[in-house]
C-alpha cells in the first residue's frame, strides 16, 4: 500500500451521469469541507437532476464543457488548484458505439489524452504539491472470457466492441503517461454497475422500466451471457480507496463476486416486482422476449477483485439480495425521474438552474 494521500481540489468528469453523480454524492457526504468541481458536457446521459441537493453544497461547483477542451480543462485545473482528477467521462453505451463508433473514439480517447497532457503540465508547472489522476475503466477491456476463469489486472486486453476498444485506447494512453512521464496515474477496471440514477437504456433500469408500462422486455441471444455486478456504491467506496491509497502506477480490478446469466437477471426483476406490483406470480416472465444477438456480444465477464481485498482493504458490502432490492424500491419510488429522463424533460432542469439549455 502507498502513503495515503489526502486530494483538497478534485476535478470529476461525467459527474453528471450514472456512476458518476453516485460518486459525487459519496464524496461529498463523506468529506463536506473538499472542493469538487464536476465537467460534464451533458450529453443524452448526463442529467443535472441526479445531483439535486448536491448543487447547493459549499465547495461544489458544476462546469458544463467538453473534456476535449484543452483549454477549459487547463483553466479548471489553474484556477481550483486541483490536485486530483477522477476521470469517468465517457460515451459507454456498447449498442451505441455499434452504430456510431466515431463519438466513442472522440470522448474515449481523445478526451482522455486531452485531459491526460493538461493535468500533466498542471503536474509539472508545481502548482500542488502532490497530484493523482484516476482513470475509471471497464472489465470489457479484457475481451470475452470462456466458462470459467477470471480477469485479473494481468489479464491482456482484448477489447471486443467499438466502446471497449475506447476505452482500452484509453487505458492505454494512462499507462503510457506513466510510463513516458512519470506522471502518476492510478486505473481502475469494473464490472457491470447497478443502482439509482442509472438511464434506462441499460439493462436493469430498463426492465424496470418496461416492466412497469406491461412492455415487452428484451433479451439478446439466448440470455446465457454472464455478467458480474457491483452495486454502484460499493464502486464509488472502491475508486475513493484507490484515489486515497493506490499505488501510482496501479491497476486495480473492482468486482461484486456476484455473477448472473442475463435471463436470471431478468427474471429475478420480474419475480420481484410481481410482489412489488401486485400481479399475479409470473405474470412479468411472460413479457420476456428473445431478441437477435447483438454483434460481438461478449459471453461472460467475472472480475477477480483479491488486489482491491489484499493491498487497500476494500470488498464489497451490498448483497445482491439488497442490491437489486433498494434498487427496484428507488425507481418505484422516483418514477417522475424515470418519466423525465425517458422523455427528455431532464434537460429543462439546466435551463433553471443555470440559465442554458442541456
Amino acid at each position: 500500500m502507498s502513503d495515503s494521500f489526502t486530494p483538497r481540489s478534485v476535478l470529476v468528469t461525467g459527474g453528471a451521469g450514472f456512476i458518476g453523480s453516485n460518486f459525487i454524492r459519496y464524496f461529498l457526504e463523506r468529506y463536506p469541507g473538499t472542493r469538487l468541481t464536476n465537467l460534464d458536457i451533458l450529453t443524452y446521459a448526463g442529467n443535472l437532476r441526479n445531483l439535486k441537493g448536491v448543487d447547493s453544497q459549499p465547495g461544489y461547483c458544476f462546469v458544463r464543457g467538453d473534456v476535449c477542451d484543452g483549454d477549459l480543462v487547463a483553466s479548471i485545473l489553474s484556477r481550483e488548484k486541483v490536485d486530483a482528477v477522477v476521470h469517468f467521462a465517457a460515451e459507454s453505451h456498447v449498442d451505441r458505439s455499434i452504430l456510431g463508433p466515431e463519438v466513442f473514439v472522440r470522448t474515449n480517447v481523445l478526451g482522455t489524452q486531452v485531459l491526460l497532457e493538461e493535468s500533466r503540465k498542471h503536474w509539472v508547472s508545481k502548482a500542488v504539491e502532490d497530484f493523482r489522476f484516476l482513470q475509471v475503466s471497464t472489465d470489457e477491456v479484457y475481451g470475452s472470457l470462456g466458462p470459467s476463469g477470471l480477469f485479473t489486472e494481468s489479464t491482456p486486453l482484448a477489447a471486443n466492441s467499438p466502446y471497449s476498444a475506447s476505452k482500452a485506447g484509453a487505458d492505454l494512453l494512462v499507462r503510457a503517461y506513466r510510463e513516458t512521464y512519470g506522471f502518476p496515474t492510478l486505473n481502475t477496471r469494473c464490472s457491470n454497475n447497478y443502482g439509482p440514477y442509472q438511464f434506462p437504456e441499460k439493462l436493469i433500469p430498463l426492465m424496470i422500466h418496461n416492466i412497469i408500462a406491461e412492455k415487452p422486455l428484451p433479451v439478446y441471444g439466448d440470455g446465457l451471457n454472464v455478467r458480474d455486478w457491483l452495486h454502484v456504491m460499493d464502486h464509488s467506496r472502491a475508486v475513493d480507496t484507490v484515489l486515497r491509497s493506490g499505488q501510482p502506477g496501479g491497476v486495480y480490478n473492482v468486482g461484486g463476486n456476484n455473477e448472473w446469466k442475463n435471463i436470471d437477471i431478468v427474471n429475478l426483476v420480474c419475480d420481484l416486482l410481481d410482489a412489488r406490483l401486485a400481479r399475479v406470480a409470473g405474470t412479468n416472465r411472460s413479457l420476456v422476449t428473445f431478441v437477435k444477438d447483438r454483434p460481438g456480444h461478449d459471453r461472460r465477464y467475472a472480475i477477480d477483485a483479491s488486489r482491491m481485498r489484499a493491498d487497500l482493504g476494500w470488498e464489497p458490502s451490498y448483497t445482491f439480495e439488497r442490491g437489486i432490492a433498494e434498487t427496484i424500491d428507488w425507481y418505484l419510488a422516483n418514477q417522475e425521474w424515470v418519466r423525465e429522463v425517458t422523455s427528455g424533460a431532464y434537460r429543462d432542469y439546466y435551463e433553471k438552474m443555470y440559465g442554458g439549455r442541456a
